[in-house]
């Protein structure tokens, strides 16, 4: 992609005893952004990367982004994407949800040094909440060769909806990825970063965005390497199975009744309020789904995202294959015990509730037969209780996070990438203690995030002892090796070398107290699972298209009114 190009580090301005201003030319205009306090960082908050399309269009792709002539004071004005107002409400103070909402943050190390490498950190919140600020990693900067951005992109049914029609094509929350992407390209030279050079990352739903985005035609040459931290792209919660049945059932939800009637459908989404369409919570899903995703696209004369499944493009190889730093934590399904004790019982009636949504069965007995087999194996012949627990917390960590990347990592081998580096991380404060205050301690949802990121909604802060300083240093020092190299261990380094995985998913580095290369993964949980899904799989499709011989019932005028076809 060509760039344009610009001037950087035009001043530093001393505002006062505290305040220190970097200005920089970009091609939408003059940034200014302030110097951390302590840091030998600037920030540069809330830039406009793109224009979210508002009103009947607001489930279209994004629009270019404005351009200023006078120098923008890139603050922090807590901008958020629509979302569940109660759940976000959590996480922010002070937040200013609106719809164009498409900002992006970038930080700077205070140097003169240009073409620094660059990190694009993709946040995550099961597709459904969450803001671009929520992560910040200043502390991997410290050899002040990284430029790190953040940024929001829309959630949810804002982001998610796929109904196939031109007014909601799908993908618009990852098609905002794409165009920071494609943003970064074309402005990050002007803050002293390389555009050569990114390394895309991001956790859990983030996770799993960073992996179809490396499968996606549309995002070829925007990166180079990856990081996706515990998520998939054949994750369940990844790709929505049935994205038209999806839309339906949460406009039922809603209260809307002409389902069945698809241009209706899309009436219904394109002129309802953001306020009313994420006013569910829709964490409560047992199937490993959190509702609204990506999803695979039907073709509607629209730039789309993505048009085959993930699985699909990794059996045909048909992707560009980039260095990828690929793992999980071992206790991932910690990210379900706040439902424990709703859920078990809900288990113990019907357990084949809970089977993963990319599962398919011929009829309602083969699938009760499945889900007996399943629950036998984490549970045997004991009901799900706390006394049972841990398979409770490994039944999760399996179906949402740690089966589906571990079969992704034998379809990468399978399809010749031969630069996948695979690892699980273990540690944790807490030795092998089995209360439950050592479970919420353990290696959780996201750990290996956690200990590279500065904070992450201030739990980090909690550790502190010299182990857990270690290993955060630890982390550190392969998370900075990869982004300025590909390569996850320096040379000088006393970590053990570390090759890339095979088909048999290892060799892998596991990440405890004592660092060590296994050159065997012998679960047991990825065997079952890999006889499961060779006979089960379900696999994504696209929405289908609207009956042509149905007139549409509804049109718009051009002052955005409606009117009887």
């Amino acid at each position: 992609m060509q760039r344009q190009t610009c001037v950087f580090l035009v001043s530093v301005l001393a505002i006062s005893a505290n305040e220190e201003w970097l200005q920089v030319n970009t091609p939408q205009g003059p940034v200014r952004g302030l110097k951390q306090i302590d840091e030998e960082v600037y920030a540069f908050y809330n830039i406009p990367y793109a224009t979210a399309p508002v009103g009947v269009d607001k489930f279209k792709a994004p629009l270019p982004p404005p351009t200023w002539k006078k120098p923008f004071e890139a603050l922090d004005r807590n901008i958020v994407c629509p979302q569940n107002k109660i759940v976000i409400e959590m996480l922010l103070e002070n937040l200013k949800m609106q719809e164009n909402c498409l900002v992006a943050n970038v930080f700077v190390p205070d140097t003169l040094e240009k073409n620094l490498s660059v990190l694009v950190y993709v946040h995550g919140g099961a597709f459904l909440i969450g803001y671009g600020n929520m992560n910040k990693g200043t502390q991997l900067m410290k050899s002040k060769d990284i430029i790190m951005v953040t940024f929001n992109y829309r959630l949810s049914v804002h982001g998610f909806l796929c109904l196939g029609t031109e007014g909601a094509p799908g993908n618009a929350g990852i098609k905002d990825q794409v165009a920071l992407l494609r943003w970064v390209q074309e402005n990050i030279a002007s803050y002293g970063g390389n555009p050569n050079d990114v390394t895309l990352a991001g956790s859990s739903a983030g996770s799993a965005a960073v992996d179809l985005i490396m499968l996606s035609k549309l995002a070829r040459g925007l990166f180079h390497r990856v990081i996706p931290e515990s998520g998939g792209s054949l994750a369940a919660f990844a790709v929505q199975r049935n994205p038209l049945e999806t839309a339906k059932n949460h406009a039922k939800r809603l209260n809307f009744r002409k389902t069945d009637d698809v241009y209706a459908l899309d009436l219904f989404y394109r002129t309802a309020s953001l306020e009313l369409l994420t006013s569910l919570t829709l964490f409560d899903e047992t199937d490993s789904t959190f509702v609204f995703s990506p999803c695979v696209e039907r073709i509607t004369g629209t730039e789309a995202f993505l048009i085959d499944s993930p699985l699909r493009i990794l059996k045909k190889g048909n992707y560009v294959k980039v260095p990828i730093l690929y793992g999980f934590s071992s206790m991932e399904g910690l990210l379900r015990i706040d439902m424990f004790d709703i859920w078990k019982d809900m288990m113990n009636k019907k357990f084949s509730d809970f089977l993963p949504a990319d599962l398919g069965f011929k009829s309602d007995t083969e699938k009760e037969q499945v889900a007996q087999t399943v629950k036998n194996f984490y549970f045997g012949k004991e009901p799900v209780q706390r006394e049972t627990i841990f398979g409770y917390i490994d039944f999760f960590s399996d179906v949402l996070f740690t089966y589906p990347m571990l079969r992704a990592v034998k379809l990468h081998a399978e399809a010749g990438h031969h630069e996948v580096y695979l690892y699980e991380y273990t540690f944790s404060d807490n030795g092998s203690t089995t209360d439950s205050h050592s479970i919420k301690r353990s290696a959780e949802h996201g750990a290996q995030s956690m200990a590279w990121l500065d904070n992450m909604n201030g739990k980090s802060e909690s550790f502190s002892t010299p182990e857990y300083r270690n290993m955060r240093a630890i982390v550190r020092e392969i998370w900075h090796s990869f982004i300025v190299s590909g390569k996850p261990v320096p040379e000088d380094s006393i970590l053990p070398e570390w090759p890339a995985a095979g088909a048999g998913r290892a060799p892998y580095l596991s990440l405890d107290l004592n660092v060590q290369l296994h050159n065997m993964y012998v679960e047991e949980s990825t065997k079952f699972w890999d006889g499961i899904y060779q006979k089960y799989y379900r696999d994504a499709s696209p929405p289908p298209a609207p009956n042509n011989d149905i007139p549409k019932p509804y049109a718009y005028n051009n002052s955005l009114e409606f009117f009887s076809y």
